[in-house]
């Protein structure tokens, strides 16, 4: 079986502190906060009015000639997905079908593939109203109605705005990626296990080139009334918004929602190499595991056991052959929510040892939590972050949970050479992962 190595060639972002990494990597060492009053919709009559909400775009644009009737099948995680991988693919210097439709192109599009972690994508109450409103009988929702005649008020189309599998399909049709194509769906892990899965491809030697993150939008009001019923989210910080994102924070009150994506290129290392490529890094090491103990219905729980992490993040350091001692930075998923940062913290101390002083950056009080984006998000600004050798601070991590351990950069940006990143991601639902990213020689 093969066993070739993938490098990363490409990494493109979009969250609210803008598109690209550089945009939002600037932002992040100039100190700037994403979080703020919700835009996307009226949210006055919310516990939670607060988000980290990309900025907007006009997708028809920026997408190819080709594609653009396709823009108005394109929910806002969609968008979110193609503005990422557009970022990547224009980072990469790849000539595609996209950019340049009838030249020369540097990939075979059999060999080339696209894997995006994508989340629940909640649909627009907007389109869904009238819908509705047809189908109620003395005030109440009446399936029958919405069977015989509520549905016909919706697009034939509809649904194709709302399945998980629509990012990468977008993304393939616009870059004419015909190899492996795929969608995971593992909550907050989804962009993290989607750049392993795509790892594992070209290991195998199924593909030479694979697109590979996560994207979603939890900026919506279906979504963040769940948040709010689930007492997930922060809902004492509206006139704060700087500090109301709070992760391993002692004073932390729960996350907050946000919208974002980010794309990263892999290719088979000695194609890469020949075509002179720039190579960001290598993939060395990923593991997932499942968190048993996790409880949905109650995130402010004294205890989580954090097993399911301590697993992941030890089978991704010895896949990567290196001992924790050989880190030089840890990006946690983070999430603010009390009881997981508290188990996450715990698993990562447990793992770190004798190395608790490598510096740990956890990135959410800058942006809020992107859902399927998220860990994606980290690798990307873990990635930019060992390219230029320089770890942004750590912002609201003021008095760490229960005398936390973990080197948290709270103090201001830290210039570093970066060999080694350990990026760790855990959903809400259990799920949870681990990678190393090394410096290639």
């Amino acid at each position: 079986m093969p066993n070739r190595r993938s490098v990363i060639t490409g990494i493109g972002l979009v969250n609210a502190l803008g598109i690209g990494k550089d945009a939002c990597f600037d932002a992040m060492l100039n100190g700037a906060i994403g979080i703020k009053p919700t835009v996307a919709f009226s949210a006055k009559d919310f516990p939670c009015q607060l988000a980290g909400e990309a900025p907007e775009v006009k997708m028809n644009q920026m997408v190819p000639k080709s594609h653009r009737k396709s823009v108005k099948l394109m929910s806002r995680d969609i968008e979110m997905a193609v503005l990422a991988a557009d970022a990547a693919m224009q980072d990469s210097k790849l000539n595609t079908r996209a950019n340049n439709p009838e030249g020369p192109i540097d990939i075979d599009p059999t060999r080339s593939g696209v894997i995006i972690g994508a989340g629940s994508m909640c649909c627009d109450l907007a389109e869904l109203s009238q819908a509705v409103s047809t189908s109620l009988t003395d005030g109440v929702f009446d399936l029958k109605k919405w069977g015989a005649g509520g549905m016909e008020s919706l697009t034939p189309l509809w649904l194709l705005k709302y399945l998980p599998n629509m990012l990468s399909c977008h993304v393939s049709i616009i870059y004419d990626l015909q190899g492996p194509s795929n969608c995971i769906t593992c909550g907050e892990s989804s962009g993290l296990m989607s750049i392993g899965e795509a790892h594992r491809q070209i290991a195998r030697g199924k593909a030479d080139m694979i697109l590979a993150g996560g994207a979603e939008s939890k900026v919506n009001a279906m979504c963040v009334m769940r948040m709010c019923l689930k007492k997930f989210i922060n809902t004492s910080s509206n006139d704060t918004p700087e500090k109301a994102s709070r992760p391993f924070d002692s004073d932390s009150k729960g996350m907050i929602s946000a919208e974002g994506g980010a794309i990263v290129i892999l290719e088979d290392r000695e194609k890469a190499t020949a075509r002179g490529a720039k190579i960001y890094g290598e993939i060395t090491g990923f593991a997932s595991s499942f968190n048993q103990s996790l409880d949905s219905t109650d995130l402010f729980i004294p205890e989580i056991d954090c097993q399911g992490t301590r697993t992941a993040i030890e089978n991704a350091l010895a896949m990567a052959g290196i001992t924790a001692k050989d880190l030089d930075l840890v990006v946690p998923h983070g999430c603010g929510v009390p009881a997981y940062d508290k188990a996450e913290a715990k698993a990562l101390e447990t793992v770190l040892k004798d190395a608790l002083d490598v510096p740990v950056l956890a990135t959410k009080s800058r942006f809020g939590l992107a859902g399927a984006g998220a860990s994606a998000i980290d690798a990307v600004i873990a990635i930019t972050a060992m390219e230029r050798g320089i770890i942004p601070a750590t912002l609201n991590c003021e008095k760490p949970i229960d005398g936390c351990k973990l080197n948290f950069t709270n103090k201001g940006n830290v210039t570093r050479t970066i060999k080694h990143v350990l990026i760790t991601s855990v959903s809400m639902g259990g799920q949870t992962s681990a990678m190393v990213i090394s410096k290639t020689e």
